[in-house]
């Protein structure tokens, strides 16, 4: 049997492609499975697809791709399918248009699927108008009836009535939709989402991270979490919590973090995937939404071992969580308070958190890809029992009367309809590794051996825009001699035994018959939970910090940090005039602050322009000290529109000075991450000054001043 699945844009990270992915794999097992993306956004997808899944879009939106359809002129006459208004829709950057009623039109008339499966709700509607009696036609609702607006929930109605089967994510959702829809004679069935057990190693719940994570969006009410944990965070000064995503709410929740004081104990971490690795990265998990259609997050971070607090919201959470046995449900109306105090009790128990924890991975067992697609296929086998069908579903019924009247035929104009072209063939799979760091510094890498080719090679890692072209060898061993899968074969780095200088290394296999030749790895998943607040450790008299990490593009790269000597920051606290830090001294020898211990700032612009704060609150017996920089001595030495500084210690005046910055922990890239407020001075003659303390793309601690235009001073960007 051949399934289809029709989706928006198959090359993001959102949770309907997340569902979409593990499914269609499920599938693969026992059928021939294609995804039809309407729209192809980049050359591969973010989230891979199982191999055995044929990948096919409709229209090239690659605007560097000799095959772009983005000024076809279809795309400037109107579509005339109802508007996707919900979260999907993503209208203003793929705008639907006549050209993709043509090809979703015309795919739907011509595929040779035994099922197709749409995934949103103009898709249902295009299943319901376009699709053909030969096949079922399954239409998805990954949100839920009460997230559309009245105009949206009225048209994907009518629409249903057009389908096989209409399916929902939770059961409360699937009723809602059966007592609006109780004329129509469709199948409305609950089908959870499938998510599948991750590769990652399970949290140890010790790291004292609260972690979240989903679209920035008004729904998910991360305004009321970062309220919730603000009442708790002095109960609990070692406590961190992180959000992940994007979305149109990010800069309301900075400027929240920002008022609260918490922006050194809130992080937005943006948007990353797989999200894997970062839930097995937490103590706890939070869901703090006001609706769930299902609740992916909280099965997800479930499968990793970490318990969930969320909120008692329609419709998902209370399908998923049982209380007090796998995780918590607040009630929707104790608001902020009862929230707080949920994440108080967590926080507080570690022998629950345990217990909890233990009970989730049982549960979120129960929606493996492999159970969901039983249900699937059940279903399929109750609606195709008694076939031959009829020509059209519902025919002459008034509900498909009003249907075909809201919903035209897609436009055939004197324009050739172009149809919907296969994909060239897959190419050979590229190297995948999986790469973990321990907490020694150590890290493991580990290949999948069914993406290696037969031949003896080397794992080669190259230090990335260096001059001097530096790498380094480890030879892999012979694949003959090893068991096959993911985890047979491997290399250990040790920064005891292996050199690397600072810098970012770029990942490869090199077959040893021709090492001059490489090929760059794949990065399955790149595990840094183990780091979690730690600091650098020292090897071969440096202090040393490795973390493996997935580019942009998806390849396996390591980032180093080596120095003969380094100054971990702490905390980083400002105030209307200046940044107040607190740091700790980490050397290969006996720690030693003197008395005249001082901090540099060092000018980008040269060394007329430095200046330098004492040290204070030094112990020297664990090398912490704090500093004071305040702002008016920048703004005395300001020498152009935006002048930089870089921190340093300095032990004494003739010793070499010593960066400041956070090389420890997990995270690779602190600039985007831990971000302090900045200040708006005013500097006579130069107008307002914008002054702010910031880490730069090495991770070492900066302040940037820089001159602001008449029209910006009053911009959101606070007067700290």
């Amino acid at each position: 049997m051949k399934i289809a699945f029709l989706i928006n844009n198959a090359y993001g990270i959102g949770g309907t492609i997340r569902a979409t992915a593990n499914l269609s794999g499920a599938f693969a097992d026992r059928h021939e499975v294609e995804v039809v993306s309407v729209h192809r956004v980049q050359d591969e997808p973010a989230i891979s697809l199982d191999p055995r899944v044929r990948l096919t879009s409709l229209i090239d939106m690659r605007e560097d791709s000799a095959a772009y359809e983005g000024d076809d002129p279809l795309t400037g006459q109107p579509c005339t399918m109802f508007p996707d208004t919900g979260a999907a829709a993503n209208a203003t950057r793929l705008p639907y248009s006549a050209l993709q009623d043509d090809r979703i039109g015309t795919w739907l008339r011509t595929t040779d699927a035994d099922i197709v499966i749409a995934t949103r709700p103009d898709l249902n509607g295009y299943l319901a108008r376009d699709g053909q009696p030969r096949y079922l036609r399954i239409g998805q609702e990954h949100l839920s009836l009460d997230a559309h607006d009245p105009v949206l929930r009225g048209q994907q109605n009518q629409a249903i009535a057009g389908l096989d089967a209409f399916i929902t994510v939770s059961e409360a959702d699937a009723t809602q939709y059966r007592a609006e829809l109780s004329d129509v004679a469709t199948v409305v069935q609950c089908i959870p989402n499938a998510v599948p057990t991750p590769a990652v190693h399970p949290s140890t719940l010790d790291s004292n991270v609260i972690v979240a994570a989903g679209r920035l969006v008004s729904v998910k009410r991360y305004d009321r979490l970062v309220n919730a944990f603000s009442k708790v965070a002095d109960a609990h000064p070692d406590w961190t919590l992180r959000i992940y995503g994007r979305g149109p709410e990010k800069k309301m929740l900075r400027e929240q973090i920002d008022k609260l004081g918490l922006y050194d104990r809130i992080f937005l971490m943006g948007p990353v995937s797989p999200i894997e690795t970062e839930w097995a990265k937490g103590a706890t998990a939070a869901v703090s939404s006001d609706m769930e259609s299902f609740g992916m997050t909280i099965v997800e971070a479930m499968h990793c071992g970490v318990p969930v607090i969320a909120t008692d919201c329609p419709h998902g959470p209370a399908e998923i969580i049982d209380p007090d046995d796998n995780g918590l449900l607040v009630d929707l109306d104790s608001g902020t308070d009862g929230y707080a105090t949920a994440l108080n009790h967590l926080m507080n128990d570690e022998e629950q958190r345990t217990r909890l924890g233990a009970a989730t991975r049982e549960k979120a067992a129960t929606f493996a890809p492999s159970a969901i697609a039983h249900r699937y296929e059940n279903l399929f086998q109750i609606l195709t029992a008694g076939r031959p069908r009829a020509s059209m579903r519902a025919t002459g019924s008034a509900l498909w009367s009003r249907l075909r009247t809201a919903l035209p035929s897609a436009r055939t104009g004197a324009l050739e309809t172009v149809p919907a072209t296969p994909e060239a063939e897959t190419p050979a799979p590229r190297p995948t590794a999986t790469a973990r760091v321990a907490a020694d510094g150590t890290v493991s890498v580990r290949f999948d051996s069914a993406t290696l080719p037969a031949d003896r090679f080397d794992f080669l890692m190259r230090m990335r825009r260096d001059a001097k072209g530096r790498e380094v060898r480890v030879a892999i061993p012979d694949l003959t001699d090893t068991a096959p899968g993911p985890t047979g074969i491997h290399v250990m780095l040790d920064p005891v035994i292996h050199d690397f200088a600072e810098g970012r290394w770029d990942c490869y296999i090199s077959p040893r018959s021709a090492p001059a030749s490489r090929v760059r790895l794949s990065c399955c998943l790149a595990e840094q939970a183990p780091r979690v607040g730690l600091d650098p450790i020292v090897a071969h008299d440096q202090v040393v910090a490795w973390l493996p990490y997935t580019t942009n593009d998806g390849f396996l790269a390591l980032r180093v940090w080596q120095r003969p000597a380094h100054a971990e920051a702490v905390t980083v606290t400002v105030t209307e005039d200046r940044a107040d830090v607190s740091a700790r001294l980490i050397t290969p020898d006996t720690l030693h602050l003197p008395e005249n211990t001082s901090v540099v700032a060092v000018s980008r612009q040269g060394e007329a322009h430095d200046f330098t704060v004492p040290v204070t609150g030094i112990r020297r017996e664990t090398g912490e000290f704090t500093f004071s920089v305040p702002y008016a001595q920048a703004l005395s030495r300001r020498a152009d529109d935006h002048d930089l500084w870089d921190f340093f210690l300095r032990l004494g005046h003739h010793t070499a000075p010593i960066p400041i910055g956070r090389i420890g922990g997990d995270i690779v890239d602190r600039k985007t991450t831990d971000v302090a407020p900045a200040a708006l001075l005013a500097h006579a003659p130069h107008g307002q000054m914008r002054v702010k303390p910031f880490f730069t793309v090495t991770n070492d601690l900066a302040l940037s001043v820089r001159s602001v235009e008449p029209s910006q001073s009053s911009e959101s960007s606070p007067s700290v």
